[in-house]
């Protein structure tokens, strides 16, 4: 696993950016750090049944493959959601253990930080948003901090319900 570290190893953008988006990658690590599957499959919110930590994690290992593999490199999506059901992924996360989804999500996170390494931070992405804009390599390192630092929060307070964890 990644060292968490906020600190870069210099102070450029893309190492500021890269560190942050460990930082946040490895905190998911951190937060689930002896949950029982039970409770990473638990459900505490009745208006949102799928939003379990087990859910977050699978939910952030696929929204990661999408920005990154579907929109900014253009491969063909094989996401598990469908128009049918848009949250298979957390519904997914159900069936597989929590340690599995963590190690599959860390694997993930290395392959991507070995294929982005290469690209400016002005790589423009081969898809664009529905709007017609096309994000940059740059906009969609700041989304995935943008995003697993919220997500981070919700397994945090999920924690804390869950079994009194709390922490940093």
């Amino acid at each position: 696993m990644t060292t968490r570290t906020d600190i870069p190893t210099s102070w450029d953008e893309r190492a500021t950016l890269e560190t942050l988006l460990d930082y946040v990658r490895a905190t998911v690590h951190a937060k689930c750090e002896g949950l029982s599957e039970e409770n990473a499959r638990k459900s505490l919110l009745p208006s949102s049944p799928l939003t379990t930590i087990s859910g977050l994690v699978s939910h952030l290992r696929w929204v990661e493959y999408s920005w990154i593999q579907v929109r900014l490199l253009g491969e063909e999506e094989h996401a598990p959601w469908t128009e049918e059901d848009p949250d298979r992924e957390m519904r997914i996360a159900l069936e597989i253990p929590l340690a599995r989804l963590l190690e599959e999500y860390e694997e993930q996170c290395a392959r991507y930080r070995e294929l982005l390494a290469p690209l400016s931070l002005d790589t423009v992405a081969k898809e664009q948003l529905k709007d017609g804009t096309r994000v940059t390599l740059r906009w969609i390192l700041h989304h995935l901090v943008e995003e697993t630092a919220r997500h981070n929060g919700h397994i945090d307070i999920l924690r804390e319900m869950l079994d009194g964890i709390t922490g940093d």
